[in-house]
């Protein structure tokens, strides 16, 4: 019938549903093409790292050690540098104390009980549960075993393999300092500036949708910025990650010694950003019922909610140039102000979760500028105005703040 409809003429009613799905589809590849791409170029520098250390430590095995097959030299190398970005000197030791577990292991079952099938298997579990009992970490419980397995597997065709394999051990995580801290250390500034972007411009970029969507009271719009908020635990995950990478290659590269200082700001940024993530979670959600239960919507809270992402990108820049985060920290308390006149002129009940949230969310991003929780506590009431105060109650003398000097949004 709809085919017979369309030959004569009529409107087909599922153009217009299939066209948005098609728009989301082609936005959805570009934007998994985008995020590939950006962990690839995450990725480079630790790949090339990686590399050099391999290469290294087979030489080193090879040419300087006489050692035949340098296997596990370059697998201890990589391991260390790709395994643990960030702990790589804890990693070298559990490399180390792994093997040495899974050698005494290997050799005492050889020993007691020759070499074989069975004998694979129970020194494996012998290996595994030693390790965990002594509350060894997962690293040293996955060495400890791949090593006894060595022990086990080659020991009858290959004699005196215990030595190679504690040099191998040291030869390899010694050289993967080596390319970490001397040979070819990782700018710790650029590597965390490429780790905050995704999660701070998620960040920036959902608010961004909500504000619009409070405008035009979009349920659905409000929903999806919701839902991509929630998937933002690879995107921290990433960015904590970068930070322990960075303080690791400040510590033991004398030639980034100098960038210490400029890492505080974001080492200590990384919770608070946590939490003003959090915090918008719950302004979003509360955005959508808000719309659902058709609350008023005062005209300045899509723009506090706006101020709040405009404030998430003025961080991230004022960081990554090593600037002091004033720009963020004005359009933080511009957020708060317009949060103010709206609830001066009246919201419901989930408008009044919002207004809180923006409220908490703009408090966490003054902490993350630099700030402490007391005094941006207290920049927050004073921007807010003279709402708090109980009704009757006079006003201080100089008590009025000059308002932010944020521009107001175009």
């Amino acid at each position: 019938m709809r085919r017979a409809g369309l030959r004569d003429g009529r409107t087909d009613v599922d153009a217009p549903r299939i066209a948005q799905a098609m728009r989301e589809l082609r936005h959805r590849s570009r934007a998994t093409l985008h995020d590939r791409l950006h962990r690839v170029r995450m990725a480079v520098g630790l790949a090339v790292q990686a590399g050099l250390a391999a290469t290294l430590a087979w030489v080193v095995s090879h040419e300087l050690l006489n050692n035949p097959q340098p296997v596990f030299a370059p697998i201890s190398a990589v391991g260390t540098l790709a395994a643990s970005v960030g702990q790589r000197l804890r990693r070298t030791v559990e490399l180390i104390v792994g093997v040495a577990i899974g050698v005494l292991l290997g050799d005492i079952l050889i020993y007691f009980l020759g070499a074989g099938g069975w004998q694979l298997g129970l020194v494996v579990i012998a290996a595994i549960l030693l390790t965990i009992f002594s509350g060894a970490s997962v690293a040293i419980v996955i060495q400890a075993a791949a090593t006894a397995v060595l022990i086990v597997t080659l020991s009858p065709s290959t004699q005196n393999l215990e030595i190679p394999r504690f040099v191998d051990a040291f030869i390899g995580g010694g050289i993967a300092l080596l390319v970490t801290a001397v040979l070819l250390p990782l700018n710790p500034l650029r590597v965390i500036n490429r780790a905050a972007r995704p999660a701070l411009d998620l960040l920036a970029n959902q608010l961004d949708i909500c504000a619009e969507a409070l405008r035009n009271r979009d349920r659905a719009s409000a929903q999806r910025a919701l839902e991509r908020l929630r998937e933002n635990k690879e995107e921290l995950a990433v960015f904590q990650e970068a930070i322990e990478g960075a303080k690791e290659t400040s510590t033991l590269s004398p030639v980034r010694w100098h960038r210490r200082s400029e890492l505080t700001h974001y080492a200590e940024a990384a919770d608070p950003i946590d939490r003003a993530m959090r915090n918008s979670g719950t302004l979003i959600r509360r955005s959508v019922t808000l719309i659902e239960d058709e609350e008023p919507i005062p005209e300045p809270m899509p723009d506090a909610v706006a101020h709040l992402a405009e404030s998430v990108r003025l961080l991230r820049h004022e960081f990554a140039v090593g600037e002091e985060p004033e720009k963020a920290r004005e359009r933080s308390l511009r957020a708060v102000s317009e949060a103010g006149r709206a609830y001066a002129q009246g919201v419901g009940f989930s408008g009044s979760v919002v207004i809180a949230q923006v409220r908490t969310t703009a408090s966490d991003l003054l902490v993350a500028s630099g700030i402490e929780q007391e005094e941006a506590n207290r920049h927050i009431r004073q921007s807010f105005g003279e709402l708090e105060r109980p009704k009757g109650e006079p006003a201080e003398q100089g008590a009025t703040p000059m308002p932010p000097t944020a521009p107001p949004l175009g």
